[in-house]
C-alpha cells in the first residue's frame, strides 16, 4: 500500500503479472489484474483506465466512468495520461514499464489523483496540471496534497541526447560524457512548485531498469514488455 489511510487505496503491481492489454503476453492480462486487485478489495472490472499518449491532459473521473477500459483498450478514456477525483469506489489506473507513476492524495477534501508521466509528459507539465486540477475542481489546497512517486527508470540508467538540457535544466545531470534525466527529480520539482510541501512528497526510489527481476522496462526489454499496473480508489 502506498498511503497508510483508511479511506484510500493505492498499490503498484510487480512483474511477472503484465497487466496491459497491449503490450506483452496478454492472454492471462485480465487474469492479472483480477489477482492484483482481489486484496485490494478492487473489482478489475470497474478499472478506469486511459489510452495514454505521453501527453498531459488530465481527466475528472465520475461515477459514469466506471469499467471504461477494464476489460478492453476500445472503450478507455482517450488521450488521457491522469485522473483526479472526489468519487468513492471507482478505481483508476494507469500502466508503466520506466515511466514514472505519481500518486496524489488530499486527505481534507478526500480527493485522489494518478498520473502517467513519461518525459514528454513531464515536459507539459502534467504533474503541476493535476494539482492545479484538483485545486480548481474539487477545492483541495495544493498544501493539503500528499504525493508519493512510484517506480520509475533512474538517472542510473535514463541516457539521454544532449538536447534534454534545454527541457529540464535541473534535472539531467552529465557523466562520463553521456547525460543523464532525473525523472522522478523533474515531477518532484513540479510538485513543489505547484504548491506540494516538500515534507509531503515521498519517493519509492525504484528503478526499473536496475530491478529487472521486479519490473518491466521499456528501455532495458523494448517495446513489447509487459506493463506493471499503479491503481488508486477512494473508500
Amino acid at each position: 500500500m502506498i498511503f497508510s489511510h483508511p479511506h484510500v487505496v493505492s498499490a503498484f503491481s510487480r512483474r511477472p503479472r503484465n497487466m496491459s492489454l497491449s503490450y506483452g503476453d496478454t492472454a492471462s492480462s485480465l487474469t492479472n489484474r483480477r489477482d492484483f486487485l482481489a486484496p485490494l478489495d478492487i473489482d478489475y472490472r470497474d478499472l478506469v483506465c486511459a489510452r495514454q499518449v505521453h501527453a498531459a491532459h488530465v481527466a475528472c473521473v465520475t461515477e459514469s466512468h466506471r469499467g471504461r477500459g477494464a476489460l478492453t483498450c476500445e472503450d478507455a478514456l482517450p488521450d488521457t495520461d491522469a485522473f483526479v477525483t472526489d468519487t468513492a469506489n471507482v478505481p483508476v489506473a494507469v500502466f508503466t514499464a520506466d515511466c514514472l507513476s505519481v500518486f496524489l492524495y488530499a486527505p481534507a477534501k478526500g480527493v485522489i489523483g494518478l498520473i502517467h508521466a513519461g518525459w514528454r509528459s513531464s515536459k507539459e507539465e502534467i504533474c503541476t496540471k493535476a494539482v492545479q486540477l484538483m485545486s480548481q475542481a474539487f477545492g483541495a489546497d495544493p498544501a493539503d496534497i500528499h504525493a508519493v512517486l512510484g517506480p520509475c527508470l533512474r538517472p542510473c540508467c535514463y541516457e539521454v541526447g544532449d538536447e534534454f538540457n534545454s527541457y529540464f535544466p535541473a534535472d539531467v545531470n552529465g557523466r562520463q560524457g553521456k547525460y543523464y534525466l532525473d525523472l522522478a527529480g523533474v515531477n518532484k520539482r513540479q510538485l513543489i512548485a505547484g504548491g506540494v510541501r516538500q515534507a509531503h512528497i515521498v519517493d519509492t526510489g525504484i528503478c526499473t531498469s536496475c530491478q529487472k527481476d521486479e519490473f518491466f522496462s521499456f528501455r532495458r526489454e523494448g517495446r513489447q514488455t509487459g506493463r506493471m499496473m499503479s491503481v488508486m480508489m477512494l473508500r
